[in-house]
């Protein structure tokens, strides 16, 4: 739905706030690390499971971030987008029959990436704006539950799991002997508290795979260079399935992302979250002029809007009636739950553009409100 809701936005000239593609350029020592790449002709495949210089960027940026030690050569595979990391990832270590626990609202992928493993995806239910409801997310855990997928900061909702709630997910993981797979996308675009990987808790280092990548960080959503981070003895298993897969994640953009690992220094980490506040605030600011409901993200780049005091249209002809009329496209909260209807009077924008495109989609919202 989400790149359906692209083709609409093409198609009708709206502003497209439904997919997460920043309008704006990516750092220039990414891009002249990638021009220098293709110029001295790294043109052929890489390692299957990632250049030996990225994976050793990689490895450092945890140790540098989070004082986690990973083994470059053991630990770290380079997959073609955190999207395919995901899918590499279950498919090596879900087996038929096996249930996996996905937080809802959910990235439209989880689901189905479940689905393809042969297993059985159980939501646990998240509201928007509320934390984690650790009673029923125990409820959820049973005998035959494989894995427990985590997105934080989360797309759609922008909620950040406290170490509270991160905390009770690693106990029911160790009494289950269940796999924590966490997609840390986002890990630096975040505007309240600090990113805790789950792999920094107690107990959590072998049963723990995170996945994470260039896109958000770097602005480069369509050079699809993610990563994995995971015990040696699953490494393996899904680099085999990674390989059958894709091959190999491009070799000159790869060489490019690990320049900006090794070049870029806090500061840019900082400004990042910061410009990405000010367009939070900013979209948030609009969207309630116009008449949506909504709690500002603490990280991510979206944000989930209610416009039940709108409109009583569903979502999906809400927003496509909002793309057509209004100009300004966004996601049917649909997209994100297993069950259609609780996401009914929701849609989800984008925030990931230029101040000032978002200054006139907000103005576009507020014309068609008034």
């Amino acid at each position: 739905m989400i790149r359906e809701m692209t083709r609409v936005a093409d198609e009708c000239g709206a502003i497209n706030l439904a997919q997460g593609f920043p309008d704006f350029p990516a750092p220039d020592v990414l891009k002249e690390a990638a021009v220098r790449a293709i110029r001295d002709d790294v043109n052929q495949y890489a390692v299957t499971w990632g250049a030996p210089r990225l994976r050793a960027a990689v490895a450092a940026s945890y140790d540098r971030w989070y004082d986690i030690e990973v083994d470059p050569d053991r630990q770290v595979t380079v997959t073609c987008g955190a999207t395919e990391a995901m899918a590499a990832v279950l498919l090596a270590l879900v087996d038929p029959g096996d249930e996996v626990i996905v937080l809802e609202p959910f990235y439209e992928n989880y689901g189905p990436d479940a689905v393809l493993c042969a297993a059985k995806p159980v939501f646990v239910r998240v509201e928007p704006g509320d934390g984690l409801d650790l009673d029923r997310l125990g409820a959820a855990f049973s005998p035959a539950t494989r894995a427990i997928v985590l997105n934080t900061p989360n797309n759609p909702t922008g909620h950040v799991l406290t170490r509270e709630e991160l905390e009770v997910i690693a106990e029911l993981c160790n009494r289950h002997d269940a796999w924590a797979i966490t997609d840390e996308i986002y890990e630096h675009i975040l505007y309240d508290g600090v990113h805790l990987p789950m792999a920094c808790l107690p107990g959590m280092s072998d049963r723990t795979v995170t996945v994470s990548g260039a896109s958000k960080t770097f602005s480069v959503t369509g050079w699809r260079v993610g990563t994995i981070v995971a015990p040696a003895e699953a490494t393996g298993a899904i680099r085999k399935v990674h390989d059958f897969l894709t091959v190999g994640a491009p070799a000159p953009l790869q060489e490019a992302v690990a320049t900006a690992l090794e070049t870029l220094g806090d500061d840019y980490y900082r400004d990042l979250a910061g410009s990405y506040r000010r367009r939070r605030d900013l979209m948030v600011e609009a969207l309630r002029a116009a008449g949506f409901r909504c709690t500002p993200p603490a990280g991510a780049y979206y944000i989930l809007a209610d416009f039940s005091d709108i409109s009583e249209d569903g979502d999906t002809r809400f927003a496509t009636a909002l793309a057509r009329n209004a100009g300004v496209a966004s996601v049917p909260g649909s997209s994100f739950f297993a069950n259609p209807a609780d996401g009914r009077s929701l849609v989800r924008f984008a925030f990931c553009k230029s101040e000032s495109l978002l200054q006139q989609a907000g103005s576009r919202l507020l014309s068609a409100r008034t």
